[in-house]
């Protein structure tokens, strides 16, 4: 069998080039590295700058759909819903853009505290409930009885499950069935509480579940899409699930609706 040549074994000339091959590996990685920097933070930037404007449009258009500067009509009061509920999904969108630029910073850290999961499960059903309600989807809470307290960023956790539960809501029809549970759960000697937001709804097809997680990315992609997005929802909730050292995935298929659990570590007793 022949000798594989080494780097002492390679005459000069070779060796040079792979040297010189090397440095321009390590310099394109660096401006790559910077680029990427530069990215993080013009999306921090624009999204610090366009959160004030966008949440002045809202306070004014509430002002005047209260009346506190003179009767509207029926069609102006129509006009301004139109326009408070652009602007806060409009700055929902923002948020979250914000949210991914500090996790790609670095800049993400858990607040942990003794978290009651009925607290976050009532707090999910008082917000979904009128919006399911109106959409005419069916709406169901359920928790079993021996899920014990979670150590978990609230803010962080409440996040997740309303991102889960708005999504479930957005791809389910009318006369469809959105449902979140919690219930213990031990893996290797750990105690946990596993978090089901499922749905009726349209489904999603098994060679799209690791594109749904994927920065920016969307199923449908498409400038006549129904639903729009940032695409970085289901970034940012699997990112905050890490954090607390739990782990986010999906059971789907087309047009069998979608099944989204994550875990989070049930609190230290000792």
């Amino acid at each position: 069998m022949p000798e594989l040549d080494t780097p002492q074994s390679l005459p000069e000339a070779d060796l040079n080039a792979l040297e010189a091959r090397l440095r321009d590996a390590t310099t394109l990685i660096a401006d790559l590295k910077a680029r990427d920097e530069l990215k993080t933070q013009f999306l921090s930037n624009i999204s610090h700058d366009l959160r004030t404007p966008l949440t002045a449009i809202i306070t004014h258009a509430e002002i005047l759909r209260d009346g506190m500067l003179g009767p509207v009509t029926d069609r102006q009061l129509d006009s301004l819903h139109g326009i408070i509920n652009g602007g806060r999904q409009l700055l929902g969108m923002v948020s979250e853009i914000l949210t991914y630029a500090r996790g790609a910073a670095n800049q993400m850290a858990l607040d942990c505290v003794p978290v009651r999961v009925d607290d976050l499960l009532r707090l999910a059903r008082e917000l979904n409930e009128p919006l399911c309600a109106r959409k005419g989807v069916t709406f169901q809470v359920d928790m079993s009885d021996d899920v014990p307290i979670v150590e978990a960023d609230r803010e962080k956790l409440t996040h997740v499950l309303s991102n889960l539960i708005g999504n479930a809501i957005a791809f389910t029809p009318p006369g469809g069935r959105v449902w979140v549970h919690a219930q213990p759960w031990t893996t290797d000697s750990h105690r946990e509480v596993r978090f089901e937001v499922g749905d009726t709804g349209i489904g999603i097809a098994p060679e799209n579940h690791k594109l749904i997680f994927m920065e920016f990315a969307q199923v449908d992609s498409s400038p006549s899409r129904r639903h729009h997005g940032t695409g970085l929802g289901l970034t940012i909730a699997r990112r905050f699930v890490e954090l607390h050292g739990g782990r986010l995935w999906v059971e789907s298929e087309l047009g069998s609706g979608s099944r989204f659990y994550f875990t989070v570590p049930a609190e230290r007793t000792g």
